[in-house]
């Protein structure tokens, strides 16, 4: 058994973010813990990470866990994230989130942002290009 410690600081005592908990396909019931107003379309455990990354938390990746409510064959929801809540003397560790939900609200307005989700807009302007240009050869077979 692991030793089990009372400082809030020691990575043990951190909190967990699995994506399910950020997941708007996900019921309550299944495991997500907050509103589909606020939740993400699939997130994943890098986005994430990148949020995280960006808000200068102290947090670890755990990719071999896996949510316990998961099948075992749901395997695009693997990994975990560890972040740090608090410091050792039990003063919060970033002032602006200082609580699991303020971090889960924040993931889930920050995600969307990301550049990798942005994919559809930043595709839409090529596509106009690549929509003209295909529709100038869809000209030139109708000719």
């Amino acid at each position: 058994m692991a030793h089990l410690t009372n400082d809030p600081s020691h990575q043990q005592r951190w909190i967990c973010i699995y994506p399910a908990y950020l997941n708007s396909r996900r019921t309550q019931v299944e495991g997500r813990k907050v509103s589909k107003s606020k939740a993400v379309d699939n997130p994943k455990v890098n986005e994430i990470k990148d949020v995280l990354t960006y808000h200068k938390f102290n947090f670890v990746v755990e990719e071999t866990k896996q949510y316990p409510r998961d099948s075992f064959k749901d395997a695009f929801c693997k990994g975990r994230v560890r972040v740090q809540l608090k410091n050792s003397d039990g003063t919060p560790f970033n002032k602006e989130f200082t609580t699991r939900k303020e971090i889960l609200y924040m993931l889930g307005d920050m995600i969307p942002k990301l550049k990798g989700r942005q994919t559809k807009g930043a595709t839409a302007g090529d596509s106009n290009q690549s929509s003209g240009s295909s529709s100038n050869k869809k000209g030139k077979k109708k000719r």
